[in-house]
C-alpha cells in the first residue's frame, strides 16, 4: 500500500491574484496609453475636418481616456500631458503652447478623477473630469497665448468670446466621446471601476 504525503493546512501555498497595477508602471498600461495617444493623433489628423464649428480634440479626450483607465500619479500625468502636446506640435496651430496645455490639463485630469463622482450606478468621472480638463486645457492654451503674442497690444485680432465657444464646444464633444468609449474599453481591459 502506497503512503502519499499530505501537507498540513498551514503548509499549503495559497495562490493570490495579482494585485492590478495602475500608473505608467505596467507595461500593459504604457501600451495602453501609447496606443490611445496614436489613436488620438489618426483620428484628429484624418476626421478633424469633417467637424466645422466645434472640434472635437482627439488628443485630449484619448489622454483622458488613457489617464481614467490607467489611473496614473500626479507626475505620470505631467509626463502624459508632455506626450500630447509633443503629438499637438504636428498639427497646425501655435507651436510649443500645447506643450503647457496638455499638462495643466492632464493634471486637472489625474486630480478630478480622484473624486467619487457618481449617480446612483452611473459613474460620472468620465463625462465630467473630460470636460472640465478639457476646459483646463483651452483655457491654459488661450490664457498663455494671450500673454505671449497680445500682452499690451491695443488691438487683439481675435475677440475671447471666439475662442469662449470654440473651448466649451470641445469640451462638451470630448466628453461625449469618452463617455462613450469608457464603459466597453474597461470592460475590455478587465479593468475595475475605481472611485
Amino acid at each position: 500500500m502506497e503512503k502519499r504525503f499530505v501537507a498540513p493546512e498551514s503548509a499549503r501555498r495559497t495562490v493570490r491574484a495579482a494585485k492590478e497595477r495602475t500608473g505608467l508602471a505596467s507595461v500593459r498600461n504604457l501600451i495602453l496609453l501609447g496606443v490611445l495617444l496614436a489613436a488620438g493623433a489618426v483620428l484628429k489628423l484624418f476626421l478633424s475636418s469633417y467637424f466645422t464649428v466645434m472640434k472635437p480634440n482627439f488628443v485630449i479626450a484619448m489622454y483622458c481616456l488613457a489617464i481614467l483607465l490607467i489611473r496614473p500619479k500626479l507626475r505620470e500625468g505631467a509626463i502624459i500631458g508632455v506626450l500630447a502636446g509633443a503629438i499637438c506640435q504636428f498639427f497646425p496651430g501655435t507651436p510649443y503652447i500645447n506643450l503647457v496645455s496638455e499638462i495643466f490639463g492632464a493634471l486637472a485630469m489625474v486630480l478630478l478623477c480622484r473624486l467619487p463622482l457618481r449617480a446612483g450606478r452611473f459613474d460620472l468621472r468620465p463625462i465630467v473630469c473630460t470636460a472640465l480638463s478639457t476646459l483646463v486645457s483651452g483655457f491654459a492654451y488661450v490664457g498663455v497665448m494671450y500673454a505671449a503674442f497680445y500682452a499690451g497690444a491695443s488691438i487683439v485680432p481675435t475677440p475671447l468670446a471666439a475662442f469662449l465657444g470654440i473651448i466649451f464646444g470641445t469640451a462638451a464633444i470630448n466628453a461625449v466621446i469618452v463617455q462613450v468609449l469608457y464603459l466597453p474599453l474597461r470592460s475590455a481591459l478587465g479593468k475595475e471601476a475605481r472611485p
